[in-house]
Formats: C-alpha cells, sequence, structure tokens
C-alpha cells in the first residue's frame, strides 16, 4: 500500500475511541521500531500499536512498516507473543469507489498439508480471498478492526487444521 494509506488507516485505528477496544500506540525511534522483533529491526515503520480486545481476551500488534524495504507498506499484523506474523496485509484495490485491503490465504508450512488448509479455508470462510473496506468514517474503524481479528483467527483456525483432523 502506498505510505499515504498506511498513514490514513493507523491515524484511523490510533484515535478510536471504542468500548470494544484498546488501542495504545508504541513508540517509534527515529522512524523505526527498535526491540519489537527481529524482524522489524531498522525498518521503516510510520506506526506500530497494540490493540486489545477485552470482551474476548484477544489481542495483536498492528505494524504499519516497509516490510520490504522497497518503498511499500504493509499493514504486518503480528501475535500477542510476538512469535509470529498473522498475516501481511500490503495490496489495496478499488471496489465500487471504496479502496479495500485485498489478502489471501497461502499456506506456506512444508508438511506437505497445504492443499487441505486452503480448502478448509474456502469451504469455511468461501473464499481464500478476504476484501476488507477501509473505514470511511470514525464509526467505520470498530468493523475494520473485527474483521481483521476475523481473518487472523480464521487463518489460524486453517492453519491448524491438519492436528485436529487426519487428513
Amino acid at each position: 500500500m502506498e505510505r499515504e494509506q498506511a498513514l490514513f488507516l493507523s491515524k484511523k485505528i490510533e484515535n478510536l475511541r471504542s468500548a470494544e477496544y484498546e488501542i495504545k500506540k508504541l513508540e517509534t525511534v527515529n522512524g523505526t521500531l527498535p526491540k519489537f522483533h527481529q524482524w522489524t529491526n531498522g525498518k521503516t515503520t510510520l506506526a506500530a500499536l497494540e490493540v486489545n480486545r477485552p470482551s474476548t481476551e484477544t489481542g495483536c500488534y498492528l505494524l504499519f512498516i516497509d516490510w520490504h524495504r522497497k518503498g511499500i507498506y504493509y499493514l504486518v499484523i503480528y501475535a500477542y507473543d510476538k512469535s509470529t506474523t498473522l498475516a501481511e496485509l500490503r495490496q489495496v484495490q478499488d471496489i465500487d469507489g471504496t479502496p479495500h485491503i485485498i489478502w489471501s490465504y497461502k499456506p506456506f508450512k512444508r508438511d506437505g498439508k497445504n492443499d487441505q488448509r486452503k480448502a478448509y479455508f474456502k469451504q469455511m470462510f468461501g473464499s481464500t480471498s478476504v476484501q476488507i473496506p477501509f473505514p470511511a468514517s470514525e464509526t467505520d474503524v470498530d468493523d475494520f478492526l473485527a474483521q481483521l481479528f476475523k481473518l487472523c483467527q480464521n487463518r489460524i483456525k486453517a492453519d491448524q487444521i491438519v492436528n485436529v483432523f487426519e487428513l
């Protein structure tokens, strides 16, 4: 996504006053996020936010970051324990005049069961592609975050499905 789009989204989320979500801005130093994770060190970071959803006791980190140092910004969602990324979103597409973040489920596990994961994701969630509209107003930010949390939850379920069933 473009820098301006990443700034737009990060500001909308940062300024959210919600009963559903608690937002805490993480401090950046000279445009980077030091001591967060080895994968983020030295990369230009426009914003880093800790997002908690007390009603479900879930949380994550949202980083608006030049992930590959090519001037293309990503919304990278880190697990709350910082062990891994849950989603790396960068593609923006205009749909009916509204910008949407587009994300596709593409598992890269090395156990030979990625086709089963994709099939499960598609069967359970309708498609392997997710389209999340940018929030047009302050009232849309709660829904935007809900969709991000759902994307992460669905991805985790699909990734772990081979542990639940003998596929």
